[in-house]
């Protein structure tokens, strides 16, 4: 009876563990990033809609500069290097509140399980 309670503790405890290595993958809602300056500010912003697209902005320099400034509305996936339309992202926090535009959820995922392992 001990062994089977003390092989139960630990398939527990190793399940847990397992858990545990596997990064949490949380998307951050668009309307709460200032995509001028990637800032994830944990609240709605100013939404500027552009080619039927829509962006958000933290101040009305902001909206000006997505309106007027194409690059404005674009980042690269921080694994694959490819352009992202940030109105179509998967968006995750980075280091210090920064938003991380990602093309899918499955690239984000993929960047949290590299970066885990370093």
């Amino acid at each position: 009876m001990r062994r089977l309670n003390l092989l139960l503790i630990i398939m527990v405890l190793l399940a847990g563990s397992v858990y545990a290595m596997e990064p949490e993958l949380k998307q951050v809602d668009p309307s709460e990033v200032c995509m001028v300056n990637d800032t994830i500010m944990g609240k709605p912003q100013i939404p500027v809609e552009v080619d039927g697209k829509k962006y958000y902005g933290c101040c009305q320099g902001c909206v000006v500069t997505l309106k007027k400034n194409p690059a404005s509305r674009f980042a690269r996936d921080p694994l694959t290097g490819r352009r992202v339309d940030k109105s179509e992202a998967f968006i995750i926090q980075g280091p210090r509140g920064r938003a991380l535009y990602f093309e899918s959820s499955q690239t984000a995922m993929r960047y949290l399980q590299e970066i885990k392992r370093d």
